[in-house]
């Protein structure tokens, strides 16, 4: 039976708004604009996200509700939900799932979205949790293919501002961030209850910026635990064994050279003109202050050792003003196409957003969250905006990790235009000489899932990096299905596969077919849940193996 405050829960949801999911920020209607002097915004600066309820944190520890019941019903698995206290006046929000399965010996999965400011509960609910959102944004259904069956999950909103997080904002860009997830992940691990997690194998999985996020974490998780191996630093090391970054940011010189390609040539459709494309892809390699000059600005500033904070924050905010005006925006705009599908003109309302859910008090004070929810945080963008954090080269701190031994897999679905697979493929090509692969033994290969065509793959002889090419997919790579596969059954197979230290692909196989081009027909590529067989659908709100789901 369903109790009075769950139906009360219902009810208001139905009132609820629907609003457009957006995991890239815009300003001024520019994905990734830079916000000016002139338009009233100052940056970077300290600012304040404040509770809604009167809370005492306690710094270095953990506050949390447990067993709640939201989205996880599966009997016996155990899940948390609150917030890590960095500081006083810092608190990062969190929220754990067990592993459906072996939890005690399965390896921490710690996932973070991108934006910068973007909510991790974007990933929790639109992609790989144990619970999805429904496609009218009123309820939650059952997950079979979330990544808790084979993995303990820690979600995060941050850095803090982020999402339910609240409290001081004083992050500015990638390295700072880095620090906070590694304060966070240390109490974490100090906590009674997830001290039991500290030994097992740990992966941090992300998207979007994470291109930056997933290489500037891990080497400072690297970083961190050479010094407390050698004594100055003290800390519960890091057991770091998995990256992956789908659709990520990661090399701005060489992704930002690619739009023009994908807008020309991707599968699905032409979205800009020749003509246009031929004027964006002349901007771009413009001696006169183009996109390509002001991204090598930014990265030979950002690499001297004599450049002030303040000449890097400058030259690289300015390329990242002009670049996503002139080649980011200005290619997809005129056709309104969506950036994040281009299958679908804009806006896309697909993956459902969440505001029904997460903007609920109800909702809240079950999960116990102290502050209101924001899918994407203003001031979070702001000040890594201010920075140009977007436009640094991540690619160095990438293959740094990729040659300690972390098994790194790069995936990216292939109806995404905003981080588009010719980029990140140019991006992944660009990085083998400093990974030590040779590009000969580096070859496409046909990837199937349960015997029906998935994707694209390209791994290392050892194994150790793997890229995937995902049919059918936008750029929440998991919210979707291609042909005759569920929604998020190829991402599970990767994931799984990766964390598992097995490749994609077991023996080479022949060149793929043209179906896997570029060049070929449309592919007939899914979303949402009509096309889910044997999901378990929770009509409204229901009840499941005894626990609720929202």
């Amino acid at each position: 039976m369903l109790d009075i405050q769950s139906i009360l829960l219902f009810l208001f949801l139905l009132l609820l708004p629907t609003l457009r999911a957006n995991q890239i920020p815009s300003f001024d209607g520019i994905h990734g604009g830079v916000p000016s002097v002139a338009s009233g915004v100052e940056g970077p600066r300290e600012l304040f996200k404040e509770a809604f309820v009167n809370v005492t944190p306690t710094p270095g520890s953990l506050r949390y509700v447990q067993n709640t019941g939201v989205c996880e019903t599966t009997p016996g698995v155990f899940s948390a939900s609150g917030y890590a206290d960095i500081a006083v006046n810092q608190s990062m929000w969190f929220w754990f799932f067990a592993a459906r399965n072996n939890a005690t010996s399965a390896p921490l999965t710690l996932w973070t979205n991108g934006g910068p400011g973007s909510s991790s509960m974007l990933g929790l609910f639109q992609e790989h949790g144990p619970c999805r959102i429904s496609l009218d944004g009123s309820s939650l259904n059952y997950n079979p293919y979330s990544w808790n069956n084979i993995s303990n999950m820690l979600y995060i909103d941050q850095p803090i501002g982020t999402g339910f997080s609240h409290g001081l904002m004083n992050v500015t860009g990638t390295k700072e961030a880095a620090e906070q997830v590694w304060q966070m992940l240390q109490i974490f691990f100090n906590d009674t209850i997830f001290s039991q997690y500290k030994s097992n194998d740990f992966a941090l999985w992300t998207e979007s910026y994470g291109g930056h996020y997933g290489p500037g974490f891990a080497a400072y998780f690297l970083d961190a635990n050479e010094k407390i191996a050698n004594g100055t630093l003290t800390g519960t090391p890091i057991n770091l064994k998995t990256l992956g970054i789908g659709n990520g940011i990661t090399d701005p010189l060489t992704q930002y050279a690619e739009y023009t390609t994908y807008a020309a040539t991707n599968s699905y459709i032409q979205f800009a003109s020749p003509s246009l494309i031929s004027s964006v892809n002349a901007s771009f390699y413009s001696s006169d202050g183009g996109c390509q000059q002001l991204i090598q600005a930014c990265y030979s500033t950002s690499d001297n050792p004599a450049s002030s904070a303040g000449e890097i924050q400058s030259v690289c905010a300015q390329a990242q003003g002009v670049c996503n005006v002139v080649i980011l925006d200005g290619l997809i705009g005129p056709g309104n196409r969506d950036v994040y599908d281009v299958r679908q003109t804009n806006p896309d309302p697909y993956p459902p957003p969440l505001n029904n859910l997460l903007d609920n008090q109800t909702l809240i004070g079950l999960i116990g969250a102290e502050s209101e929810w924001e899918e994407t945080s203003n001031g979070v963008y702001t000040n890594f905006a201010r920075t140009g954090d977007w436009m640094l080269n991540s690619a160095p701190d990438l293959a740094r990790v990729i040659n300690s031994g972390v098994r790194t897999l790069i995936y990216d679905g292939d109806a995404d235009y905003i981080l588009n697979y010719d980029g990140v493929e140019a991006m992944v090509q660009a990085l083998l000489p400093s990974i030590s692969i040779s590009p000969s033994s580096f070859q496409f290969q046909n990837w199937t899932v349960s015997s029906h065509p998935a994707g694209l793959v390209r791994q290392s002889p050892s194994g150790n990096f793997t890229y995937v090419r995902v049919f059918g997919a936008g750029h929440e790579v998991p919210a979707y299905n291609y042909t005759n596969l569920q929604v998020g059954e190829a991402a599970f197979e990767f994931f799984n596969l990766t964390m598992g230290g097995r490749e994609l692909v077991a023996s080479p196989s022949p060149s793929p077919s043209s179906g896997g081009g570029k060049n070929s027909a449309l592919r007939v590529g899914g979303r949402g849940w009509g096309s889910v067989v044997g999901l378990f659908a929770v009509v409204f709100l229901g009840v499941v193996s005894g626990g609720l789901i929202l």
